[in-house]
C-alpha cells in the first residue's frame, strides 16, 4: 500500500497510531471519575458539530453507547487499550455527552464468625 497515510497501516497488524495519539499524550481521564470495567456507559448527547476536543473515536463511542454498554465493552469493541477509552470516555464525560452508571458497592454482611459457623457445618456435613 502506497500513497498518503500508507505509514499508518501495516497490511498484516491494521492500523498502527501509538496510544497516546488518540489521547493527546495523557494516560487518566481528564475527570476526576474512575472507570471501573463494569461501569455502564449511555449517550446523553450528540456533540455540536466542530465541537473542539472532539474526534472520531469519541464519536464512535457515542454511537456505540446509544444502547449502554460496559467499559470493557467499549474498549473490545472498538479494539482499543482500556486505558485510552478511559481518557475518551472522560473527554465525553467532561462534554456531558454520556451518563455513567456505576456498580453499586455490596456490603459485606457476613461476619467473620458465621462465615467460619458455614465452613464448619459444611465440614461435619461431609
Amino acid at each position: 500500500m502506497s500513497g498518503p497515510g500508507s505509514e499508518w497501516l501495516d497490511d498484516e497488524a491494521g492500523p498502527i497510531v501509538r496510544s497516546y495519539a488518540l489521547t493527546r499524550g495523557r494516560a487518566r481521564p481528564a475527570t476526576a471519575e474512575a472507570f471501573d470495567m463494569i461501569t455502564i456507559v449511555a449517550t446523553a448527547a450528540r456533540p455540536r458539530s466542530g465541537s473542539p476536543g472532539i474526534g472520531p473515536e469519541h464519536l464512535d463511542i457515542l454511537e456505540m453507547c446509544l444502547q449502554p454498554q460496559p467499559v470493557a465493552e467499549v474498549a473490545a469493541r472498538m479494539r482499543l487499550p482500556l486505558v485510552v477509552v478511559r481518557v475518551l470516555l472522560g473527554d465525553l464525560l467532561h462534554h456531558r455527552l454520556i451518563t455513567v452508571t456505576r456498580p453499586q458497592k455490596q456490603e459485606n454482611t457476613i461476619s467473620k464468625e458465621r462465615l467460619l459457623r458455614e465452613v464448619l457445618h459444611g465440614l461435619q456435613a461431609l
